[in-house]
């Protein structure tokens, strides 16, 4: 296997950096709203959508953590490994981070998104905000990553 990394889409270096920062607000304003009350989520508490709910529902915790610490922490380390300085860099293992990274949040997203609909039976709409952006993140970086590590071309390019 090739170690010689193409660079990254302009488009993709960028896309993923707003998507980061987006998720990082996010992730940030559910942090907060966890240590200070659900009250301050501007958000309904009554039908599907009930925000209060979600974030204080059992499945809020993971290991004894908060899921929203956990997210803020994952979007931390994505708006450093995903700004431009980091995708110029040359070391492989980078860049197969940033696509692991993003493969363990969308599996977890997709344990959580589980977790509204099925054992909550609510969806709150700032997790589903950080939901979107996981996937749109995802998507990006299943794109383009793969081919930047060289896993795309044939081994007779």
């Amino acid at each position: 296997m090739s170690r010689t990394l193409q660079p990254g889409p302009h488009w993709a270096v960028y896309t993923t950096w707003l998507l980061s920062l987006v998720g990082l607000g996010l992730a940030t304003y559910l942090t907060v709203a966890h240590y200070e009350g659900s009250q301050i989520l501007a958000c309904s508490d009554s039908g599907l959508v009930n925000c209060a709910k979600v974030t204080s529902s059992a499945q809020s915790y993971f290991l004894g953590v908060p899921v929203a610490v956990l997210g803020l922490i994952s979007y931390v380390i994505f708006s450093i490994i995903n700004s431009p300085w980091v995708w110029k860099m040359k070391n492989y293992w980078v860049h197969v981070a940033r696509m692991a990274l993003s493969v363990g949040s969308m599996v977890f997203v997709l344990w959580l998104i589980y977790a509204e609909l099925i054992i909550i039976n609510n969806v709150c709409l700032y997790c589903t905000g950080v939901h979107i952006v996981t996937f749109a993140m995802f998507v990006v970086l299943m794109r383009v990553v793969p081919e930047q590590l060289g896993w795309g071309r044939s081994a007779a390019q």
